[in-house]
């Protein structure tokens, strides 16, 4: 009887013994492999994203998860800093953040034009066009000249396209200062090649103007007064 208890006295020991070794065994072992495992920390998508939701308005929807770097998809990225003012593509829970996911919106392309409107092209010179600093969305006056007289023709005219003009430089968010223009699309000749909506009669006018006589822009905001104008010639120009 009394070997018959040291001999399951025995074998309860060396069971606990076998189970303790194994558990440090794989203990071991898991240390192993995550030490060859380095984690990151990735954005996750938490909530599904629509498509063209703006960079700025995706960092309530997506959560920072840690994550083997065997995981993590290439371009996955850990702060939305990188695609900034860009727009995403549609997004669903549980997905890394990508940055090919991310897209710069295209450029707006100008202004609506009112229906029934003509859109006539004049290329002018730089000083004909406010010193080529006009953008699409600009109202201006046209005034036509031809044998030697001049007169402000048309009033509030929409400024559809511009190509050739120039951009204001923007500041930069780390100095202030304003960084160096990007280059205008060139117009032939150094011109400015200036779009405008206008009806059919005064796309006419414009249009006989430019065949035969000449054409100068002036920047009229839509408050400007249209009174006081008269037809410019030799007789008058000094009164």
């Amino acid at each position: 009887m009394h070997r018959r208890l040291v001999a399951a006295v025995a074998a309860i020991m060396l069971a606990v013994v076998g189970a303790v070794l194994l558990m440090s065994y794989v203990a071991a072992a898991d240390s192993r492999a995550m030490a060859g495992m380095e984690i990151t920390q990735v954005l996750v998508v938490a909530e599904s994203v629509p498509a063209g939701t703006q960079a700025a308005d995706v960092a309530e929807l997506v959560a920072l998860e840690e994550l083997p770097a065997k995981a993590v998809a290439p371009g996955a990225l850990t702060s939305l800093d990188q695609v900034e003012g860009q727009t995403v593509t549609d997004l669903e829970p549980g997905e890394q953040l990508l940055v090919s996911r991310f897209a710069t919106p295209e450029p707006d392309s100008g202004p609506e034009v009112p229906a029934g409107m003509h859109e006539v092209s004049v290329l002018l010179e730089s000083q004909r066009v406010i010193g080529s600093n006009l953008v699409p969305g600009d109202t201006v006056a046209v005034f036509i000249t031809k044998n030697s007289q001049t007169h402000l023709t048309l009033h509030k005219v929409l400024v559809t396209r511009v190509q050739g003009g120039l951009t204001p430089p923007e500041p930069t968010e780390a100095s202030g200062q304003a960084e160096p223009a990007p280059t205008p699309t060139p117009a032939p000749g150094g011109s400015v090649m200036v779009t405008i909506a206008l009806s059919a009669p005064d796309a006419e006018k414009v249009v006989w103007a430019q065949e035969h006589g000449s054409v100068w822009l002036s920047l009229e905001p839509t408050d400007a007064p249209e009174k006081g104008t008269r037809v410019v010639t030799e007789e008058n120009v000094y009164e």
